[in-house]
């Protein structure tokens, strides 16, 4: 039988590149050849060719929501990676393109639609990123996260699916994660994630009241690269990292409640996996504010409590951890009547459908 190509694209975060991974795990590769269009630099680069998944790199500029003079220069490099990427897809011939969004995307997609290729494009947050709301327009199929998110597309080709949850991440071992971390089953496991650079105020508060925190939690902190703190080594009942990969599924599973950013795709794996959380989002002036959405629509449903930054301080945070540990039951219940569906089965089965 002769193999279909799909080539993926999306980049600039791992938060652009880890949806599309989970999706290329769950293909069946005797049926699909598999492609990415990446930029050179990117995160991407280094999370797909680690999978031996062949990488072409185009040229991709920045897209801004502000004038900058910068702006002119990125508009040619648009231009450029649109006859990069239309090189590439006259070559690959592909019978689909997937795309996460982020900047090197959109000449992609805008090569892709040139040549009749068809396109599917998922948003992950609340609100489309500048990257799907140019894309939309050249897309063959819409897939989002939220339902709220349906407004901002054409509603004849959006469908609200919930966001792709990699399986491995669901398949921890709770014991094997108290093992590695040396933990009991005494005290509940806090797990505290603050993107993949860390987040300095949420480091610092932890830190600032971790004497009190480790009375009644142990604590796993992934605070990011180069912010690991030597004079906290070896006190007890608290781990620091800067970063986990195969470990984190095993972390997981122990993990009893969680404090973490607000992007999509973190929250919804602690969704699937049913941890009450504590969102304490990107500011306005850190983000475009989706992640500030992201945490309402979640407060709102009963899946997590939101901690504004600027009101976060070492008194705040205890507080917020002691209603979520006294109505972690009610949390938990909720996650566990939650709606969402499997929307990573639901790309695998359109994409497999999809003539």
């Amino acid at each position: 039988m002769t193999k279909k190509t799909i080539v993926f694209t999306g980049g600039g975060s791992a938060g652009h590149v880890t949806p599309n991974i989970a999706i290329i795990n769950e293909l069946d590769q005797s049926k699909w050849d598999i492609k990415y269009i990446g930029s050179k630099k990117g995160i991407e680069k280094e999370l797909i060719e680690k999978r031996n998944i062949p990488y072409y790199s185009i040229r991709s500029g920045k897209l801004r929501r502000y004038i900058d003079k910068e702006n002119i220069i990125d508009m040619f490099r648009v231009i450029k990676g649109c006859q990069e990427a239309r090189s590439v897809l006259k070559k690959l011939k592909p019978s689909l393109v997937f795309s996460k969004g982020g900047f090197v995307s959109v000449p992609v997609i805008i090569a892709a639609r040139s040549l009749g290729i068809p396109i599917f494009i998922h948003e992950s947050d609340m609100t489309p990123g500048l990257a799907n709301k140019i894309s939309q327009r050249f897309s063959t199929r819409i897939f989002t996260s939220f339902e709220e998110t349906r407004k901002y597309f054409p509603s004849a080709k959006t469908t609200v699916i919930g966001s792709p949850i990699r399986k491995e991440i669901l398949a921890g071992s709770a014991e094997k994660g108290r093992a590695m971390l040396d933990f009991t089953r005494k005290l509940p496991v806090l797990t505290i994630m603050g993107g993949s650079l860390g987040a300095k105020k949420i480091n610092d508060s932890v830190r600032g009241s971790l004497n009190e925190l480790t009375k009644d939690y142990q604590i796993v902190h992934l605070c990011g690269k180069g912010n690991l703190d030597e004079n906290l080594t070896g006190v007890n009942g608290y781990k620091q990292f800067e970063y986990v990969n195969e470990e984190l599924a095993d972390i997981l599973a122990a993990t009893d409640m969680v404090i973490t950013r607000g992007g999509s795709n973190a929250i919804f794996e602690f969704l699937a996996l049913h941890i009450p959380m504590i969102i304490i989002p990107l500011t306005k002036k850190q983000s475009r504010g989706d992640q500030i959405l992201n945490a309402q629509s979640f407060e709102e449903k009963g899946f997590a409590l939101k901690l504004e930054e600027e009101d976060l301080t070492e008194v705040s945070l205890k507080k917020a951890l002691d209603t979520l540990k006294k109505r972690r039951n009610d949390y938990v219940e909720m996650m566990k009547s939650s709606k969402e569906s499997s929307a990573l089965d639901i790309l695998v089965k359109e994409i497999n459908e999809y003539q």
